[in-house]
């Protein structure tokens, strides 16, 4: 695939997500917050690890991709 025809369909994707983002930011506000997600706080020190939240953001994306690279 070319690289400018790569760079629409990122470009496509990050704007698609944007919308989705801005227009249901009240219905996601779970996401982030899952069981697994490490979440620590202290007086000084804030430390956030989302570990399931990525495992379904990587898993979304593979499957994303393997379609794209099925069916185009």
């Amino acid at each position: 695939m070319p690289l400018g025809k790569t760079i629409i369909l990122i470009g496509i994707g990050i704007v698609s997500i944007g919308i989705v983002v801005y227009f249901f930011e009240d219905k996601l506000s779970w996401f982030g917050r899952l069981p697994g997600d490490i979440r620590i706080e202290k007086e000084h020190t804030k430390f956030y690890f989302p570990i399931t939240s990525m495992v379904i953001i990587s898993a979304i994306l593979n499957l994303i991709i393997w379609a794209v690279k099925k069916y185009f």
